[in-house]
């Protein structure tokens, strides 16, 4: 391990500091580097800008108004492209709504529907929906679902950390606006592939025949989420 600089000065480690903070070096990195080619004294861990954490606090929290938040999850980034196919494929559907009651005019997109509209909404009756998601085997409760009222007396509840199971299986679901259709389970530690869709589609078709009687001879639309 190297000797530490003896001498130095605060503009020095400074310029040090801003440096590695422009190479993109974590604050405790840089803390560590510095506290090694320096010496301990040349920068505190928790006073790293020579005022106090509080004001420091005080500064971005309420001069500058940040706060700390977490990122909004979303199921999957879309491109563009995906973008445009799900404007595509909603605008046929409109259409064929607007073509179900009659209207020759299919060109006005986000019209309000007529009363006649909301009377004879066919399309939807023959529309099936379909998705796929992943079912753990054993889901832990969640903290929010474990609360419970108790008193300020009442001795403090515990409640042991308990993981999710590796172990999970896919499950594919259809539906209608009538409910379920279909719920398709994959055996563990099979994936879908083109055989496994294939056989899929084939129970929709019997579960189409035994639950939605008739509505595979008027035609049915099918979508995927």
């Amino acid at each position: 391990m190297a000797t530490p600089i003896k001498e130095w000065s605060k503009l020095e480690v400074k310029a040090v500091v801003r440096f590695l903070f422009s190479k993109g070096t974590k604050p405790s990195e840089i803390h560590k580097q510095i506290a090694e080619t320096y010496g301990e004294g040349a920068m505190s861990r928790s006073r790293e800008l020579e005022i106090p954490k509080s004001t420091v606090h005080e500064i971005v929290h309420d001069t500058l108004g940040y706060r700390k938040v977490s990122a909004r999850w979303v199921p999957k980034m879309l491109t563009e492209d995906h973008k445009l196919q799900r404007v595509e494929i909603s605008q046929r559907l409109l259409q064929r709504c607007q073509q179900d009651n009659g209207d020759e005019d299919t060109t006005h997109i986000g019209v309000e529907p007529s009363e006649d509209f909301q009377a004879n909404n066919n399309l939807f009756d023959n529309l099936i929906t379909g998705d796929e998601t992943w079912v753990h085997l054993n889901t832990p409760e969640t903290k929010r679902d474990s609360m419970t009222w108790k008193h300020p007396s009442s001795p403090v509840t515990k409640k042991f950390k308990v993981q999710r199971s590796a172990a999970k299986v896919m499950a594919t679901v259809f539906w209608d606006a009538k409910g379920v259709i279909l719920l398709d389970i994959l055996p563990q530690g099979q994936c879908i592939n083109a055989a496994r869709y294939c056989s899929t589609l084939d129970r929709l078709k019997e579960a189409i025949r035994r639950k939605r009687p008739g509505l595979l001879r008027m035609g049915c639309c099918a979508s995927a989420r």
